[in-house]
């Protein structure tokens, strides 16, 4: 049949072994972690259990076996994911991060990038190596691709210093995941995604580089403070004629930046959407545990109840559909060589706003005791609200991508359903980035 959920034997090994990473050795660093009121100090706190991560396989789960890592599919990838957000999507974040900055290296780099930093990232004896994924700027960058110049969409620049072959790198970042390293002297590797060519829209104007940790004019200036997902690190970055060698470009995103940003934000889209699966799952985990136990008053547990028998049915409803779409866009990406720009959008947005009204109604049903820091809801409200609004929001970029494809005449709708390649397109692009009145001027 060639339609199957059931996982392999190794899955379920696989996920038998991040379920007991995260329930034993994630929780209890959690729990503590996000109590700390410094957010990089939250971050810091997890190093050892990160290290733990690194062992598994966890952090660098999607470097191929040829440059000496795991190999890991993204359907696996999902396993795996899903457990370690039962927990804490923030730490899973970081590791997410990896990926984001890692892939667009396998993708678009140089022969030698590839050797060289693949390998520099499965073999780090330290085990802490780290990616920053450095494309968010201050002024927000959601319209990366709008057809205007600079500074409209990406601000900070990369200008061509053709005497000395170097790109000088210069203005500010913000949300650049892992970007400041544990020390706040840069991740192993960023990599940053920079203005080219000034005159230029974000079609064509869009490169993406390669920034060493230490490098000269690359500076820590902030780490930003967020209710939830505590655990992960959010940093400033100031670029300060910051100079790079011009083989520190990756080849494949001179002028194609645009097509770099969307492929990977692509492939994070399921596992954005499986980490609110696992949040999904812990709010019903707490809630059904509470209604068996808990009787308001009543003299009978509130699982008996009518009530808090269908909004604890609406919970488990939407963690089934939520986890099968991710799935289905995973699979999809490995079917298609990570290509699968709307499915990676429709798991991104229906699953991280599905969570925020599952963990809603799991509150619900708990009753007021659901708003006291000392039970789990609190904190997996917290996290839940950031689905929505980060890894490219959903209103900011997700949906206008999805509007990009559908808008396109070759568009076909049953082509994700049925498993169909499909090329995504530069003309995809720049929809919705100029305000309608002033495109009709």
């Amino acid at each position: 049949m060639p339609i199957d959920f059931t996982l392999t034997d190794e899955q379920r090994e696989l996920q038998a072994t991040a379920r007991k990473f995260a329930q034993k050795e994630l929780r209890p660093v959690a729990t503590e972690a996000d109590k700390i009121r410094d957010p990089f100090e939250a971050f810091v706190a997890t190093r050892e259990v990160y290290k733990r991560a690194y062992e598994l396989g966890f952090a660098m789960s999607f470097v191929p076996r040829e440059y000496g890592g795991p190999g890991a599919s993204n359907v696996d990838l999902q396993i795996v994911a899903e457990e370690i957000c039962a927990v804490d999507p923030g730490f899973a974040c970081t590791l997410l991060v990896n990926g984001l900055t890692l892939l667009p290296v396998l993708w678009y780099g140089s022969p030698e990038q590839k050797e060289e930093w693949l390998r520099k990232a499965v073999n780090d004896p330290k085990k802490t190596f780290l990616g920053g994924w450095i494309v968010s700027e201050p002024g927000g960058t959601a319209n990366f691709d709008s057809p205007r110049p600079h500074p409209a969409g990406m601000a900070v620049t990369a200008t061509y210093d053709r005497k000395n072959g170097e790109y000088v790198l210069n203005g500010r970042k913000m949300w650049n995941t892992n970007g400041c390293g544990w020390d706040k002297r840069g991740a192993d590797i960023n990599v940053v995604l920079a203005r080219t060519d000034k005159a230029a829209g974000g079609r064509e104007g869009l490169s993406a580089f390669i920034v060493p940790r230490d490098t000269k004019g690359f500076t820590t200036t902030g780490i930003l403070d967020t209710m939830g997902h505590r655990l992960t690190v959010q940093p400033e970055i100031l670029f300060e004629d910051c100079r790079i060698p011009e083989t520190n470009l990756l080849p494949g995103t001179r002028g194609n930046g645009d097509i770099c940003i969307t492929k990977a934000f692509t492939w994070s889209g399921p596992v954005a959407g499986i980490a609110a699966v696992g949040v999904m799952r812990a709010a019903l985990d707490f809630a059904l545990d509470w209604c068996r136990n808990y009787t308001a008053g009543s003299g009978t547990p509130i699982i008996h109840f009518q009530n808090a028998g269908y909004l604890l049915s609406n919970i488990k409803m939407r963690i089934e559909a939520a986890r099968y779409l991710s799935w289905k866009a995973a699979h999809y990406l490995d079917c298609h060589d990570f290509e699968g720009q709307e499915g990676g959008a429709l798991s991104k947005i229906f699953c991280g706003e599905l969570a925020v009204s599952a963990v809603s109604d799991a509150m619900r049903v708990v009753g007021v005791n659901s708003y006291l820091k000392d039970y789990p809801l609190d904190k997996l409200m917290r996290d839940v609200l950031c689905f929505p609004v980060y890894d490219a929001g959903n209103m900011g970029m997700q949906r206008r991508r999805l509007h990009g494809i559908m808008a396109d005449p070759s568009y076909n709708p049953l082509a994700f359903a049925q498993n169909l390649k499909t090329r995504f397109t530069k003309s995809m692009h720049g929809v919705d980035s100029v305000p309608g009145h002033e495109v009709r001027a």
